[in-house]
């Protein structure tokens, strides 16, 4: 923002009277009051000449500070009278200069605006209005006021909100300037909500000692705070806490120690959540405390509140209600389907079936001892002395819970031997059922009582809510007291909604569940249960082994039991989302057609929505209010009523209209997705021609006037009215025809000269014509059948004029020819010479001299004459236009803007306020080093393939890029090659916002100052304005104007609108002399409301740092960057992730009452910034019992377009971020902050821990742990689709599958937190199921997904090496392998289809048509999506299965370039080796193996139906990397990839050496989860590992040397060729080490003599044992897995092993099998890359999308390049 700026003080000025900073250098002197630096506004000069400060509201806020009146001065200041308040307690606590400067205009700002929205305005405008002061102080403190409430502390606000005195006022802006000066010095202690609270409780009764004048007993003098002195709260209080936190984030070990050993951010804010903080802190703090003790050894505070334990129990235990659930129905299921009913009613008439189902009970309580286990055994590390009382409830849950287990034991064996005693079902019997069933009430009845506070919920509110110390009590058995997850419960309406919702899913599920996965597995079960002799072809360990069988057989049912529940969410909420934005209105208008049919109400729609109403105060948010709302909107969408009628031009909502619909498409011509043309055909050009009508766009007009003198035509002898009427039926014809009609008349008179005959002529010919139409006589006095000769003249007319060079003879020619048949043709009077010049239609006699009609009269105007050529060119068009002006514009992105502004009008929205009246808000980008403008090196700069970025964004955006250069020849560029030169910072911008660059944010952004600007115009500019509006007002070049020079709007808009990009390291840029130090200087210096925020490091002597928080801006005045800000910081900035730490070092310099959150890939729209104030009155508005304190907006995924997977990811997402999160917020209220467009209620989070959660590790996914403490801490997150941001997604595999990689880990990692387990338990049962199936379930279900293919492979392998297969081929078991194998392929082809297709399908019928949807999905098959989703299915299943068991989880940058290079093998291997590769060989040699030793597989139809699914898993996990990679089937850089992967592999390198480098390297890298996870990782990592060692049990036995015996011997015989290859090995190794190098002919010969002992060894088996030759070959299968099973083990045996010579033997065998997984991968891309035209076809499935836009995507990836090279 460019703000006037006044010379600086020279330095040496004399110190600031308190709170220094670092000793200033002359480059930042200190400069008196009237030449600060400042932010937004000169609050310390009120008389300055600044827009801002003709606002009294400002003037009242300022001057409410500084009423310090008589309060007590401070010792050892000098105190001057310009200080006010904020000075006055930065002399007494000792803040900061910077903080207290940054809180005074944060404190104005905010309270101006509050007063400005006042309703009604305040009788003295010029005072501060005590409403205001309360109502912020309310909010402001209110999470303290809670606090205080929940400790049984009182407030230490000592304020009466009853009886109020005149001093009341000043004492709240204490309050509130106290609480903000805190916070804004806090640092990373603004994580720390409670801690802050603390901290002010303390400040507050010393700030209460100073304002009462306490006596201090020790000195006898007037109370004194306990801290002061300068930067005193920082050193003093700050400081030795985030010393603390600093200490345990380094007992981290950076993330790898286990959550459990040390505190992070939540640890540390829940130590103040119990009463024992006042008394072991103290105040002043007592750094003796254990609370600051960090080392074990000392009494140290541990974790409080919860400890996270890594463990996949935690799934169970934080949702254990719906594991119970799910457990019980099974049970119930399989117990009523044994006796094989058709129906499940008949089996329950059966007595013995009801005694079997009571069983459930005993299951129940079984899960109960369970989830007590659990309790102890992942928190016992929180008892201690203190909380003694947890440590008792733990042990007496262990005990009742084991005491059910027996009292339902001991109840139900009593029914049995009763019923066995009476040999029947007595009397006796049914009454220990009964019996039985009063227990089971009693076990009940805590859920009975949590069923009926559920259907009470404003009951649970009121209980949970109030610190009464009863209800605390009463509740202690059933869960910990804390101070978050209180009152969660939703309004009954929302209750009832969700729960219909969850019953109707459950309803299906279960049934689904019974009839067709349980119900039918129960035949096999009994039949294999029964089977008898069954002949094993191993070792049989264990007789009844058949048992197992039926194990293997079940578990892939029960797991596909466990997930199905998502696919049923999945169904149920695409539809519902569905029918919820059928009556959203959403996708009403898809495309340009739609929107000709409501264009014509399109003025009234932005009247009602955009521009400000004025509504009497006693009517607003009334019951009838709202009701003429709706009517009014109803109305307005179907062009129903009087208010909403079709426009005239006359109109001032005309004119309102066609400004902001001109600036929309000013602005699309700007960013170059409308040509020149285009934009004379889509605006609302002003009336300069005097024509009666609105002038709709051309692009609308289209063929109308056409189509009108076909009419005319057809309808020769009808009347006038008739042939009126039938125009009139078509708005936009009769607009055409009396447009056309008044231009041509304008034309025609305005080239005639005036005072002339001819000129005489033309006007009265006109008034005859519109004479006749007057009388209704224009048919019976003009001949219609000449009106096509009439527009054949005009047309040729219009040529003439809008040729480059003008022709006045040929002009005067087709006037006299036009002339001639108007009157002699067209006309029907009398042809009588005298009688057309007795009418004036024909000139007097003329002398010989005086040449022929038209001749000397014609005067063209001068070529200049832009405005007048315009208007020739757009009634060229309206005249000539045809069908394909429907295509207009031509960009697809213009195309979707325009559609999807236009619908949204006719959406329901809140009314726009003025912008005055309106919240003011912020908007924060945190940046690291990403790119912020290509540089011309990054452009040109070609790849392998010989493709530069330049060329690859023309060719994807080919018309953009015309458009790019039409405009620059507008704006004066003679050749193209200056585009290099002097439009070169043009080009860069133009790329730039194609990519995903800072610069392309801030421009977006940037949209919201000048919407408001706009904006903010109409709102007060008087009807002359709107009429004619000067170009001050909406010209975008005036934007370079120095602002003190600008009108009011700037004014207003500065005050409402403030934009902080934290540029965290900024200063290490600038000091390093970066380019994009640079560029981020330059997009300042361009954009004058935008801030920079950065931490600056400053050496202070002996290594030592200090940081800085610093804001700058850029001063247009003096024309430099300028420091405005600089606010210490205790120490290092990055104590946990580095995201939410940037965002909270700069929040401090956000202002308003909201704040928008966006990401660097992220854009904007100048036509939805228009409806931001909109959106902000979104929080006055209750959605269910609250009102949002989040606003969820939609997103645009805008890189969609640039090649098939761009395209999948972006309709996965899409779906996700509109119909997805569209069911979230409304009916389930679930829905959490996922990305970054959301609008946070500033002041309530930034009281409430900020805007994300920054620990390290366990916050990866920062962003939805704002929603998790939104929801816990009481808070609305709703979703509003009327306004969309741009966002940028990830667009080649690699990229996203780390991004999905980031995501599964954070998944992960969200199952051991605190926040999901809380929700687990403090929502109710429905909302629990909505929170888990959207968060950690989603991934779970995906993981047990692929659980369910692993698990039904090897049940297979196992019953058909065991035999069992084999042996129940003779009975029904074999047929019954249908039931299963339909079973597994529907849930797999509902798993791709459902969770991938559904949602997108239903979404994209929605938005864009049913059609429309089914032809893309059809696209997407065609150009294997499924491949795509199954592949990153794998990838989600991999990482948060690693994450659960090991941790590991990591942030992954994944860069956002374009992918057009392609990727090499070796870089693929690495990232896809352990995650696919292997896993899917795996999976492929289970398939072989079943298909070689099955006896069911023989027939090849019933193999193909049971591993179909199983096998196109596997496909698509080897392939999908070389699929989606660029040239992937190229056989030459096949041939290269090859021998560079091999060269990887074989590489040592050494200690400095990547993983990118050495295949040594990276393996250790990739073992790095094994040495940070616990002993329970480990072990089940073995346990894991073990299953290799079945292929050589299994196999074994079916070799031909094993001569069918089936001892044990002959397995451990076998481990003899283990013993063998190793020992083999060894002596090859030992050979090459000692001979190879010099001696070669002794390596040869070791050699030889190996292979001639394998020969001899081969030949003996074969003479004597029954060996065969195919055994060796089968003996891979079985020996290859044992190696790798070994190898796995090895690596978590590593600490060990490492020092001995089996790790080195390890080393070199996992180097062999890799080299042994690469070529088996390598091998079907080597093929297909040697097979003709399978290339081409890659290209064009990788590109197609690309294609369909009529591009040439096949040369830029082998590199032939166009013509013209720029």
């Amino acid at each position: 923002m460019s703000l006037r700026q006044r010379p600086v003080q020279p330095p040496g000025a004399g110190p600031p009277p308190y709170g220094s900073n670092r000793p200033r250098t002359p480059k930042r002197s200190q400069t008196n009051k009237s030449s600060e630096t400042y932010n937004i506004i000169p609050i310390h000069n009120l008389l300055a000449d600044h827009p801002s400060l003709r606002y009294p509201e400002v003037r009242a806020a300022a001057a409410a500070l500084r009423a310090v009146g008589e309060l007590r001065k401070p010792l050892f200041v000098q105190w001057r009278e310009d200080m006010d308040l904020l000075d006055w307690l930065g002399a007494f606590f000792g803040f900061q200069r910077d903080n207290v400067r940054n809180q005074r205009e944060h404190l104005v700002l905010h309270l101006a605006n509050s007063q400005m929205r006042l309703q009604p305005p305040p009788e003295n405008i010029d005072c501060l209005d005590a409403s205001v002061l309360r109502r912020f102080r309310r909010k402001l403190l209110k999470n303290y006021t809670s606090w205080c409430s929940y400790l049984g502390r009182k407030s230490n606000v000592w304020i009466s909100d009853n009886a109020r005195r005149d001093s009341d006022s000043r004492r709240e802006l204490l309050y509130v300037s106290l609480y903000l000066l805190i916070w804004g010095e806090s640092a990373n202690l603004r994580f720390v909500p409670e801690c802050i609270c603390y901290i002010f409780h303390n400040m507050a009764m010393e700030l209460n000692r100073i304002l009462e004048d306490y006596i201090d007993q020790n000195t006898g003098r007037p109370a004194e705070p306990s801290i002061s002195g300068d930067n005193a709260f920082l050193n003093m209080v700050v400081k030795p806490i985030y010393d603390t936190i600093k200490a345990e984030v380094e007992n981290s070990r950076n993330g790898t120690a286990p959550h459990s050993a040390w505190r992070n951010y939540d640890d540390i804010n829940e130590y103040f959540w119990s009463r024992s903080c006042f008394k072991k802190l103290n105040w002043p703090l007592d750094l003796g405390s254990n609370f600051f003790v960090t080392t074990r050894k000392g009494n140290r505070v541990g974790k409080t509140g919860f400890v996270e334990q890594r463990s996949f129990w935690n799934l169970f235990r934080s949702f254990d209600k719906l594991w119970i659930m799910l457990i019980l129905f099974l049970q119930a299921s399989i117990i009523v389907a044994w006796d094989r009913d058709e129906y499940p009613w008949q089996a329950l008439r059966r007595i013995d079936v009801q005694v079997q189902i009571l069983t459930v009970f005993l299951t129940w309580s079984g899960l109960r001892f369970l989830q007590s286990l659990l309790d102890v055994g992942l928190q016992y590390s929180l008892v201690s002395r203190q909380s003694f009382l947890s440590g008792v409830r733990l042990v007496l849950k262990i005990v009742v819970a084991a005491g059910w287990i027996v009292v339902f034991i001991v109840f139900y064996i009593r029914i049995w031997n009763q019923k066995n005693l009476d040999r029947g079902w007595s009397g006796e019997a049914k009454k220990c059922i009964l019996n039985f069933l009063e227990v089971a009430l009693v076990f009940l009845a805590p859920e009975l009582l949590a069923l009926a506070l559920f259907l009470t919920p404003w009951i649970r509110n009121f209980v949970e809510n109030k610190n009464w110390r009863i209800f605390y009590m009463l509740s202690w058995w059933f869960q910990t007291r804390i101070f978050v997850g209180r009152g969660l419960r939703e309004g009954l309406v929302d209750n009832i909604k969700y729960t219909l919702f969850w019953i109707l899913v459950l309803i299906t599920k279960f049934a689904f569940s019974y009839f067709l996965q349980i119900k039918p597995m129960i035949t096999p079960t009994i039949t294999l249960l029964n089977l008898k002799n069954v002949t094993y072809e191993w070792h049989e360990f264990f007789s009844s082994s058949n048992r197992f069988a039926v194990v293997l057989l079940w578990i892939p049912v029960v797991l596909i039991y466990l997930l199905d529940l998502q696919i049923w969410y999945s169904i149920y909420s695409s539809f519902l989302g569905a029918a919820i934005g059928l009556f959203d209105h959403i996708g009403e208008i898809r495309n340009m057609q739609q929107l000709r049919l409501r264009f014509q109400f399109f003025a009234s729609a932005i009247q009602f929505n955009l521009m400000p109403e004025e509504q009497l105060l006693n009517t607003m948010g009334t019951l009838k209010s709202k009701f003429s709302d709706a009517i009014n909107r109803l109305k307005l969408r179907y062009g129903m009523g009087s208010p909403f009628k079709k426009l005239e031009s006359n109109q001032v909502e005309a004119n309102k209209f066609a400004l902001i619909w001109n600036e929309i498409i000013t602005i699309f011509r700007e960013e170059d997705i409308v040509s020149d043309r285009e934009l004379e055909l889509l605006e609302l050009p002003p009336n300069t021609w005097n024509v009666r009508v609105i002038r709709w766009p051309c692009a609308l007009l289209c063929n109308e006037l056409l189509l009108a003198l076909g009419q005319a035509k057809e309808l020769i002898d009808a009347p006038d009215k008739w042939i009126w009427y039938k125009i009139c039926k078509n708005e936009y014809r009769r607009c055409a025809v009396i447009e056309a009609y008044d231009s041509i008349r304008h034309l025609l008179l305005a080239i005639v000269k005036r005072d002339t005959e001819e000129h005489s002529i033309i006007t009265v010919f006109f008034q005859t014509i519109e004479s006749a139409i007057e009388i209704e006589k224009f048919t019976k006095m003009f001949n219609m059948k000449e009106l096509p000769q009439i527009h054949g003249k005009l047309k040729t007319l219009l040529d003439l004029l809008m040729k480059p060079q003008k022709d006045a003879g040929k002009v005067i020619n087709i006037l006299q020819a036009l002339y001639e048949v108007a009157v002699r043709d067209f006309y029907k009077g009398e042809g009588n010479i005298d009688r057309l010049r007795e009418e004036g239609l024909a000139p007097r006699l003329r002398d010989s001299g005086t040449g022929l009609l038209f001749e000397n009269a014609v005067e063209l105007p001068d070529s200049y004459d832009e405005a007048f050529y315009r208007q020739v060119r757009r009634l060229h068009t309206v005249l000539l236009s045809h069908d394909s002006m429907r295509n207009i514009p031509i960009n697809l992105e213009a195309r979707r803007r325009i559609a999807f502004f236009s619908n949204s009008l006719f959406m329901n929205m809140p009314h726009a306020p003025h912008v005055e009246k309106m919240m003011a808000f912020s908007v924060l980008t945190p940046y690291y080093n990403e790119e912020v403008l290509y540089s011309k090196e990054q452009l040109r700069t070609e790849n392998e393939d010989g493709i530069s970025t330049l060329y690859y964004l023309q060719t994807i955006y080919a018309d953009e890029w015309q458009n790019f250069m039409e405009r620059m020849r507008r704006e004066g560029m003679t050749n193209d090659k200056e585009i290099w030169s002097e439009k070169q910072r043009d080009l860069r911008l133009w790329a730039s916002y194609r990519g995903q660059t800072l610069s392309r944010t801030v421009r977006g952004m940037m949209y919201y100052y000048r919407a408001l600007k706009m904006l903010a115009f109409l709102d007060s500019a008087s009807e002359m304005d709107i009429r004619h509006p000067s170009t001050r007002s909406s010209s975008k070049q005036d934007s370079a104007v120095n602002l003190l020079f600008k009108g009011h709007e700037y004014g207003t808009v500065l005050m409402k609108y403030t934009y902080v990009v934290a540029c965290q390291i900024y200063g290490n840029q600038k000091a390093k002399k970066d380019p994009r130090a640079d560029e981020i200087l330059y997009l300042m210096k361009t954009n004058e409301a935008l801030r920079v925020a950065y931490v600056d490091e400053v050496l202070s002597g002996r290594d030592e740092k200090e940081y800085y928080s610093v804001l700058v801006k850029y001063d247009q005045k003096v024309q430099k960057e300028v420091e405005i800000y600089r606010v210490r910081l205790p120490g290092l900035l990055k104590l946990g992730e580095g995201k939410p730490e940037n965002q909270n070092h700069a929040i401090i310099f956000t202002r308003g009452d909201a704040v928008q959150t966006i990401d660097m890939n992220q854009d904007n729209y100048f036509e939805e910034a228009l409806k931001m104030r909109n959106l902000l009155e979104e929080f006055k508005i209750s959605y269910g019992i609250r009102k949002p304190t989040l606003l969820g907006v939609r997103e645009h995924i805008f890189t969609g377009s640039v090649s098939s997977l761009a395209w999948f990811m972006s309709a996965q997402e899409m779906s996700f971020v509109t119909l997805g999160q569209r069911v979230l917020a409304n009916p389930l209220k679930v829905r959490m902050h996922y990305g970054h467009p959301d609008v946070f209620d500033r002041f309530w989070f930034l009281t409430r821990g900020g805007i994300s959660k920054a620990s390290r590790v366990i916050n990866i996914s920062e962003d939805i742990f704002a929603g998790f403490n939104c929801t816990l801490r009481g808070g609305n997150v709703t979703h509003h689709e009327y306004i969309q941001v741009g966002k940028g997604r990830d667009v080649g595999l690699n990229q996203i599958s780390m991004f999905e990689a980031k995501v599964a880990s954070g998944n992960g990692e969200q199952v051991l937190s605190r926040d999901v387990y809380r929700l687990g338990h403090r929502l109710d049962f429905f909302r629990m199921l909505s929170f888990f199936y959207t968060t950690v379930g989603f991934f779970l279900n995906t993981q047990m997904v692929i659980l369910t293919v692993y698990a039904f492979l090897w049940g297979r392998l196992y019953l058909s090496l065991s035999g069992v297969e084999d042996s129940s081929t003779a009975s029904d078991i074999a047929n019954n392998n249908k039931a299963l194998a339909a079973i597994l392929n529907q849930q797999f082809i509902i798993q791709l289809g459902f969770f991938t297709a559904l949602p997108m399908i239903v979404e994209n019928s929605l938005e864009h048509g049913f059609l429309g949807s089914i032809w893309d999905f059809m696209t997407m098959m065609l150009q294997l999506s499924s491949v795509f989703y199954t592949f990153s299915m794998g990838t989600r299943a991999h990482y948060f299965g690693r994450t659960i068991l090991h941790g590991g989880a990591k942030y992954r940058a994944t860069g956002r370039g374009f992918v057009v290079q392609h990727k090499c093998f070796a870089e693929n291997y690495r990232l896809y080796a352990r995650s696919h590769f292997v896993k899917a060989i795996e999976l492929g040699l289970i398939l072989v193996v079943y298909a070689s030793y099955s006896p069911i597989a023989k027939g090849t139809f019933v193999y193909i139906v049971l591993t179909i699914s199983s096998w196109f898993l596997v496909v698509s996990w080897i392939m999908a990397p070389f699929v989606f990679n660029p040239s992937g089937f190229d056989w030459l850089k096949t041939v290269y990839d090859f021998e560079d992967f091999m060269g990887w592999i074989w590489y040592s390198g050494g200690i400095f050496v990547k993983s990118e480098q050495s295949w040594e390297k990276w393996w250790l890298e990739e073992q790095d989860h094994l040495r940070t996870t616990g002993l329970w990782g480990k072990v089940l990592e073995i346990i894991l590992d073990l299953r290799f060692f079945f292929f050589q049990y299994g196999i074994v036995y079916q070799l031909g040397i094993a001569a069918q015996s089936k001892s044990v011997v002959v397995y451990l015989l076998s481990w003899i060729y283990v013993v063998v290859a190793v020992f083999l090995f060894l002596v090859i190794a030992y050979a090459r080490d000692k001979y190879a190098a010099k001696d070669h002919v002794y390596y040869r010969m070791v050699q030889f003599l190996l292979i001639i002992s394998g020969v001899l060894a081969i030949i003996a088996l074969w003479e004597f044992t029954h060996f065969k030759i195919g055994d060796l070959f089968t003996s891979l299968l079985a020996f290859l897995p044992t190696g790798w099973g070994i190898i796995l083990i090895a690596q978590v045996l590593r600490p060990f092993i490492y020092n001995t010579i089996v790790w080195e033997i390890v080393v070199s065998v996992a180097r062999l099998y890799d080299i042994m997984f690469g070529v088996i991968v390598m091998a079907p891309v080597a093929l297909l890359s040697w097979a003709p035209g399978f290339q081409s076809m890659q290209t064009r499935i990788l590109f197609n999308e690309a294609f369909s836009r009529g591009l040439q995507i096949f040369q830029i990836v082998t590199g032939k390049k166009s013509k013209i090279d720029l």
